[in-house]
C-alpha cells in the first residue's frame, strides 16, 4: 500500500477515535423498592395478570443489550446502576445523588408517592415503569415525568371499547375491598360511561376469615340476583379475581384483573416482531415477558433511540430528544409521549393469559389527530396543570 494511502488510512482512524472520545456517555439510575412485596415469591410463582413477574432491571438490560450495535455505531453509550430505596426520602436523596454523579435520566420502579419525592428533588428527565395510578398523570402530573406503563384509564377504556364492539353492554361490577380498589373502581365506571356500557349493578367483595363477612366472597350470590353480559372484577390484589371465572351464576365472562385483561404486553403476542422479543427475554432471564418487563424495555429503547439521535450529549438534548420522537415497541405503530401527560400513548393488548384475542384501540373508534389517544385522558379533558419542557 502506498505511503499517501496510508496516511490517509490513519487520518481517518484518528478522526474516528477522536469522534469516538467526544461521545458522551449516559449514565442511567434505576430506583427500585428495596423490599419490593410484588416481588414475593407467593405472588410471582401465581403470575396474576397485569402484575410484575420479576425486576424492572430486567427489562431494561435486555433493551441495552439488544442495542449494542445500534450505541456503538452511533458513537453512543450508556450505563445503568440500580439504587435499592427504602422509602420516600430516600429515594429523594438518592435522585440527588444520582443528579450529582451525573445521572442523564432517572428510571423508577417505585410507589407513586416515591416516584414524586425523586422527582421532585432534581431536574432531570425521570421515567415511571411501575406506577400506573391516573394521579400521577392528572393531579400529581409533573413536567419532567415520564410514563412507560400504561396508565389505569388507558387499560379500562381500552376493555370497555372492546365490550362495546362485542356488544356486552350489560356490566356487572365487582369492586374489592381495598382504597385502591375503590380508585380502580371509579376509573372503570369513567371508561363504562365513556363508550356506552349500562352498569346494571355494583357489588363488593372481600375475602376474609370472619364468619359474618362469608357472603362477600360467596361467587354465586355476588353474582347472582342479576342479568348482566360480563362480570368486570376490580382486584389489585389479585386472590380473588383468580378464582372468579367459569364460577359465576350466569355463564357470563369475566373481565378486568382475571378472564379477558388488557395489558401494554402478553408473551403470547404473535405480531409485529413481538415473538423475537420475547423470545430474547425469556432466553436472558428464564421467565417470560410481563406487561411490566415491556414498559422497562420500552424505556431502555426509548433512551437508546434518543442517544442515537444526540450521541454526542448533552443530558439536556438526550431529554429533549426523549419527548419529541416517536418510538417502536413491536406493537405495529410508532408511539410517543403526550405533550399534556407525558403518558406513552400505545396499543394494548387484550389477554386471557393464553393468548392475545384483541387490540384497543378497536377498529371504529377514530380520533381527531391519534386514535392512540382514545385510550386514557385526551387533551380537552386533561387534569394536568403543569407546562412541560
Amino acid at each position: 500500500m502506498k505511503r499517501p494511502v496510508l496516511a490517509a488510512l490513519a487520518v481517518l482512524l484518528a478522526g474516528a477515535a477522536f469522534g469516538v472520545a467526544q461521545a458522551a456517555t449516559f449514565k442511567l439510575t434505576l430506583l427500585v423498592a428495596a423490599d419490593d412485596t410484588r416481588l414475593e415469591r407467593s405472588r410471582t410463582e401465581r403470575a396474576y395478570l397485569g402484575h410484575p413477574g420479576g425486576p424492572a432491571v430486567d427489562g431494561l438490560q435486555a433493551a441495552l443489550k439488544e442495542a449494542k450495535f445500534e450505541l456503538d455505531a452511533a458513537g453512543a453509550a450508556l450505563t445503568l446502576e440500580t439504587v435499592p430505596v427504602a422509602n420516600a426520602q430516600a429515594a429523594k436523596d438518592a435522585a440527588l445523588k444520582a443528579e450529582k454523579g451525573g445521572a442523564a435520566v432517572l428510571l423508577s420502579d417505585l410507589p407513586g408517592d416515591w416516584t414524586l419525592a425523586a422527582v421532585d428533588a432534581v431536574k432531570l428527565p425521570v421515567l415511571n415503569l411501575g406506577d400506573a395510578s391516573d394521579r400521577l398523570r392528572e393531579q400529581d402530573c409533573r413536567p419532567r415525568l415520564l410514563h412507560l406503563l400504561p396508565s389505569e384509564r388507558m387499560r379500562t377504556d381500552a376493555l370497555a371499547q372492546t365490550l362495546a364492539a362485542a356488544r356486552w353492554g350489560q356490566v356487572l361490577l365487582l369492586t374489592g375491598p381495598t382504597p385502591l380498589d375503590a380508585q380502580r373502581s371509579a376509573t372503570a365506571q369513567a371508561s363504562i360511561k365513556r363508550y356506552g356500557l349500562k352498569l346494571v349493578a355494583a357489588k363488593p367483595f372481600k375475602l376474609s376469615g370472619d364468619p359474618r363477612e362469608r357472603d362477600l366472597a360467596n361467587l354465586k350470590l355476588l353474582t347472582g340476583n342479576a342479568t348482566y353480559d360480563v362480570v368486570w372484577v376490580v382486584d389489585s390484589d389479585g386472590e380473588f379475581a383468580r378464582t372468579l371465572p367459569y364460577r359465576t351464576s350466569l355463564p357470563r365472562p369475566v373481565v378486568g384483573d382475571a378472564g379477558l385483561t388488557a395489558l401494554a404486553w402478553s408473551a403470547q403476542f404473535e405480531r409485529f416482531g413481538a415473538p423475537q422479543v420475547s423470545r430474547r427475554f425469556t432466553k436472558a432471564t428464564g421467565r417470560p415477558m410481563t406487561a411490566h418487563d415491556w414498559a422497562a424495555w420500552m424505556a431502555g429503547k426509548a433512551i437508546v433511540t434518543a442517544a442515537t439521535e444526540v450521541p454526542k450529549g448533552p443530558a439536556a438534548a438526550l431529554a429533549k430528544a426523549l419527548t419529541d420522537l416517536e418510538f417502536d415497541g413491536s406493537k405495529g405503530t410508532p408511539m410517543s409521549f403526550r405533550a399534556w401527560d407525558g403518558q406513552l400513548r400505545q396499543p394494548m393488548l387484550l389477554t386471557d393469559g393464553q393468548g392475545v384475542v384483541a387490540m384497543a384501540p378497536v377498529e371504529g373508534v377514530l380520533h381527531p389527530k391519534n386514535n392512540l389517544d382514545t385510550l386514557g385522558a385526551d387533551a380537552p379533558e386533561k387534569l394536568c396543570k403543569v407546562a412541560r419542557p
